[in-house]
């Protein structure tokens, strides 16, 4: 049996595009580094490296939304797609993790 088909994303110009892969890509990397989640200091220190060429991405590819004129982030359809990309449980693992109960 096959997975359920996943919503498509909604449309995105290459900047807005650019601006969420990189995102998620840094939130995947802060992930790996929460120390309320990590199992070693070798794969924090990894993540911690690439995470600088990531926001460096980041940061590129919003100011080429900023030079296009690209003004606005629309947040409404910007969040559509990150839901779309697992954005929430990507997101889940740099918060700390709930208190055990008992």
């Amino acid at each position: 049996m096959l997975p359920p088909e996943l919503p498509p994303l909604p449309a995105l110009t290459r900047a807005e595009a650019d601006l969420v892969d990189c995102y998620l890509e840094v939130i995947d990397l802060l992930g790996r580094i929460n120390p309320a989640r990590g199992r070693d200091t070798y794969g924090g220190l990894r993540a911690a490296q690439a995470l600088v060429a990531k926001a460096s991405a980041l940061r590129d590819a919003l100011t080429l939304m900023h030079d296009r004129g690209e003004t606005e982030v629309h947040a409404d359809t910007l969040a559509r797609a990150m839901r779309v990309l697992d954005g929430e449980r990507r997101a889940g693992r740099v918060a700390v993790p709930p208190k055990p109960a008992g």
